[in-house]
């Protein structure tokens, strides 16, 4: 009986032995899965942060270019409003007719190319002599009245 108990003994010692072993070696597993777990949430969180302050950022950005957007399209409205600017397009719109009637009618380039110089030569008049001082007393119809008049109807 005696040797079944010092056998016992000696085998609940090595069991403990082992116990502890195992044990230590499970403590120190979890307490560097704990550390690894620690550091993946510090970079979860530094990653949240960064993430966090780049969407703020964009946002903001969107709100000025939203602001700059709107600025800018006050600014066109407001140009194309200003006095002479529906006359400036429709004389854009007439030189591209000119131009495709000049490519397409092949006898229309010679009697455009004079018309077009002798209105040269008139304008040019408006700014010497008589002309300018009868014309600033009596207005002349442009046509671009007639077109803002033909427009507003």
């Amino acid at each position: 009986m005696q040797q079944l108990l010092i056998g016992l003994g000696i085998g609940l010692a090595v069991a403990i032995v082992v116990l502890v072993s195992m044990s230590a070696r499970s403590h120190k597993k979890e307490l560097e899965a704990k550390k690894e777990l620690n550091k993946l949430k510090n970079m979860l969180t530094d990653r949240m942060d960064i993430e966090s302050e780049g969407i703020q950022k964009l946002k903001a950005e969107l709100e000025l270019y939203k602001k700059e957007n709107e600025n800018l399209r006050i600014t066109v409205s407001t140009y194309s409003q200003k006095p002479g600017r529906k006359e400036i397009a429709r004389l854009h719109v007439y030189q591209l007719a000119a131009d495709r009637l000049m490519l397409n009618s092949p006898g229309f380039g010679g009697a455009w190319q004079a018309a077009l110089k002798e209105s040269e030569e008139e304008f040019q008049k408006t700014y010497k002599g008589i002309q300018p001082f009868i014309r600033k007393v009596i207005p002349l119809r442009t046509d671009a009245q007639v077109i803002n008049q033909i427009d507003d109807k």
